[in-house]
């Protein structure tokens, strides 16, 4: 395993990632996939832990969330929270609609979507199918990879207003076409192939999600900005995970979290508004013999995803003095809704200052909205000091976005350092070991 790499090394690591995790499904397969290949062991929620202390553990819930571990001597955890799902549609269960020639398949939209974005773009489809076998279900997350589905825009010459109103209806506009034919069932047809199902098999039901199929690249004169898909909040759970793995530090105990349901509110049994980190949290206090209300009070969440990078045709949408930049480090976030504050905000900066890693305050401009965080829907179930960082981005919630190519591994820096620091927090002042 290299520890030290170049930020073109880390950026090939980083769009491998990106090309597999294409849903929340295949995210957290491909993560999984890592974790193993690092010797770590999952556990399932429904079973006893008989957990070691030269081990290292992961946990899975509803295929779509996971939490990794590593157990340490210290009376505090490091935590990581990212999130795993990405803005994009679902398909409906009765999907089919035929109409002049075209098969076009019912969806609906998964997360606030910037519409337009994604009009003209190659679609595939990823998820996670249940298979109907006698009296069993079984599950299957799958990802056909190829290029299937397309949401075509109206042409110019037949809207005239294109130009001028922006507004598309989700029913209407962004219905994607499959195919050139009047067949039933093609759908269901297709997938039964690729699952390769035989006669007494069924395909039953299904979380399927329709993604961009454009792969990550570079922009730029100098190749200075990387436009891909899924960045958000993907730019922010790869260094996570990457860091939560290189990290050598054998006394902290630390945490990486992904979670799903972000882009829709976070409120489901595997989202950060569920009891997924306190079950896992009070699970490893009681194996390590620790008051877990001690730990959580010594305890530390750098919570981290996407923010606005200043637009370079509307640089009066940030705020005067308080903007996110391309390349220029990580984003310390704090609006009244964030998790950030003075205590935290010192602590993340002396950590970075110890690496000479780079960041910048962003404030949302007074009279533009700013979203929930992680850690602050998670602060709900689990009181634990907490800042919100993540990088500036372009394009957000668009079928590609925009980052700068030096800032994920800025991240993947900081993460790191979070993860080997020692924390020791006292009544009047904190220290970093």
């Amino acid at each position: 395993m290299v520890i030290s790499m170049t930020i073109k090394n880390y950026n090939e690591e980083l769009f491998h990632f990106i090309e597999q995790a294409t849903c929340s499904f295949t995210g957290v397969q491909e993560i999984r996939r890592q974790l193993l290949e690092e010797g770590f062991i999952e556990l399932l929620e429904n079973e006893e832990w008989a957990l070691d202390k030269n081990k290292k553990y992961f946990v899975i819930r509803n295929d779509a969330s996971i939490i990794a571990f590593t157990l340490g001597n210290m009376d505090s955890f490091h935590i990581t929270c990212t999130h795993v799902d990405t803005p994009g549609f679902m398909i409906k269960p009765k999907n089919e609609i035929y109409e002049k020639n075209y098969l076009k398949i019912n969806v609906f939209p998964y997360g606030g979507l910037l519409n337009y974005a994604w009009l003209d773009e190659a679609l595939s489809i990823a998820g996670r199918v249940i298979v109907k076998r006698e009296n069993h279900f079984f599950k299957e997350i799958i990802d056909l990879k190829e290029p299937l589905l397309c949401i075509p825009s109206v042409a110019i010459h037949q809207n005239s207003q294109a130009n001028q109103n922006l507004a598309l209806n989700d029913q209407i506009d962004m219905i994607p076409v499959l195919s050139l034919t009047n067949k039933k069932e093609v759908l269901k047809s297709m997938l039964s192939q690729f699952l390769k199902l035989k006669a007494n098999e069924e395909l039953f039901d299904y979380d399927l999600f329709l993604y961009a199929t454009a792969k990550p690249e570079f922009l730029g004169l100098k190749k200075e900005m990387i436009l891909s898909p899924r960045l958000d909040d993907l730019a922010c759970v790869f260094p996570a995970l990457k860091s939560f793995i290189d990290n050598k530090n054998k006394n902290n105990n630390t945490i990486f979290c992904a979670f799903n349901s972000e882009e829709i509110g976070s409120l489901t049994k595997e989202g950060a508004d569920s009891s997924f980190l306190m079950d896992i949290l009070k699970r490893i206090s009681a194996f390590l013999e620790k008051d877990i209300s001690i730990m959580i009070s010594n305890s530390t969440i750098l919570s981290a995803d996407n923010t606005h990078a200043t637009h370079p045709n509307h640089p009066g949408n940030s705020d005067i003095n308080n903007e996110a930049l391309l390349n220029k480090g990580i984003v310390v976030s704090k609006d009244a809704s964030s998790t950030t504050d003075s205590i935290t905000s010192s602590l993340f900066k002396g950590i970075c200052d110890r690496k000479g890693v780079p960041y910048q305050d962003f404030v949302t401009k007074n009279d533009m909205t700013s979203g929930s965080t992680l850690s602050g829907i998670s602060l709900r179930h689990v009181s634990i000091d907490s800042i919100d960082i993540g990088l500036g981005q372009l394009a957000m919630h668009g079928a590609k976005e925009i980052i700068g190519k030096e800032d994920s591994y800025f991240l993947y820096l900081a993460f790191k350092s979070f993860y080997e620091t020692q924390i020791i927090k006292q009544q009047n002042h904190l220290t970093l070991k």
